[in-house]
């Protein structure tokens, strides 16, 4: 348990310290140290980013099975069990991020069945059973060579007809500071993993849109781009995040 200093907060040095450990583990194990705190990081999907979401597809709905892709502590299960009749499923790779997910997504009543699954989203222990595929900030975990044998793998989950659903945000201007940063903690992780193992998977500059879509059409999707008008406008009123449907033909 980490160390409090009797207010609630986690003292910085405990902090400093879980944070040095899961960077010093693998991409999975990583997460499993990382899932209880999760939620109180600025790791998590925005709500302004979900509600976004949810508002772009719920015309394209109801759908009847969902699947959160690397559903993490389940920020996305939110968004399917409020588009989805039947059935949601939610997937990751992290027993501590599931089982988060879960306590943070009990049973009900009412709405559609909740099933959660323990997998690789490179080859999903799962049937073409989902109408809607929704991902949220886990992109940068898969190199980009991973992405067509990630892509065919839920085009093969996916009914005919259905759609794979994502935010991506706008990158920042060249030489602001969000670029700096992000080129930063990219090159600090290339660092980290040519001189230490097992890997740490995550990169935040590897999952350009255009490549991304070519990568899509590959796999046998359409593509299509929407502005999310809620999240605003850039200065050169270029939309700060898209949403990208990729439908199964």
């Amino acid at each position: 348990m980490p160390r409090s200093n009797g207010s609630g907060r986690t003292l910085p040095g405990t902090l400093l310290l879980q944070r040095a450990r899961q960077a010093l583990s693998s991409t999975r194990r990583g997460y499993d140290l990382l899932a209880p705190t999760f939620d109180r990081t600025a790791y998590r999907i925005p709500g302004p980013v979900l509600d976004a979401v949810a508002e772009a597809l719920r015309p394209h709905g109801p759908f009847r099975t969902g699947l959160d892709l690397c559903c993490g502590t389940g920020a996305g299960i939110g968004v399917l069990r409020g588009l989805c009749t039947d059935r949601v499923t939610g997937l990751d790779f992290s027993d501590g991020m599931l089982r988060r997910a879960r306590a943070n997504h009990p049973p009900t009543r009412s709405g559609p069945r909740l099933h959660w699954v323990r997998g690789d989203a490179r080859a999903l222990p799962l049937s073409p059973s989902a109408d809607l595929v929704v991902s949220f900030g886990a992109f940068g975990h898969f190199l980009p060579a991973e992405r067509p044998g990630l892509f065919a793998e839920v085009h093969r989950v996916l009914r005919p007809g259905g759609r794979f659903s994502f935010p991506v945000a706008a990158p920042p201007p060249v030489g602001s500071a969000p670029y700096w940063q992000l080129w930063g903690f990219d090159t600090a992780m290339r660092l980290r993993n040519l001189v230490w193992r097992p890997p740490f998977t995550m990169y935040y500059r590897t999952f350009r849109l255009p490549d991304v879509a070519r990568d899509l059409q590959a796999a046998g999707f359409t593509v299509e781009l929407q502005a999310l008008e809620p999240l605003g406008r850039r200065p050169d009123g270029s939309p700060r995040c898209r949403l990208v449907t990729a439908h199964r033909r």
